[in-house]
């Protein structure tokens, strides 16, 4: 659905990295093997990450049927190509971002 890099201090703790870069999908069109935990990290939002590694793999939004697998969990991490940047007003202020994407203060405009 989208493919976009976060820095909010949200994905920032649970990442444990200065950004989470993610993909958007319909929940129903992702399946999950093999054995994962969970947590809240909000009331709406759960974070997944693998029982035996502890590597983060997912945050999902049950509610909206959304869940977001994080790049780097992918055997191949280049098809990971970002359409933007967003809640950068959390960015850390070591990072530079030159990277040409469209960047967002907050939450992106509503699309359609």
């Amino acid at each position: 659905m989208n493919v976009r890099i976060c820095h909010c201090r949200m994905c920032q703790a649970a990442i444990g990295a200065a950004f989470n870069a993610r993909m958007l999908f319909r929940r129903s069109d992702v399946e999950i093997t093999g054995e994962i935990r969970q947590f809240n990290s909000s009331p709406e939002l759960a974070r997944g990450f693998c029982a035996t590694c502890g590597s983060t793999l997912f945050s999902a939004r049950e509610s909206q049927g959304l869940i977001g697998l994080t790049s780097g969990t992918l055997d191949d991490p280049s098809v990971f190509q970002p359409t933007m940047h967003i809640w950068t007003s959390s960015r850390q202020p070591w990072l530079r971002i030159d990277d040409g994407l469209p960047q967002y203060a907050e939450a992106p405009p509503a699309q359609g």
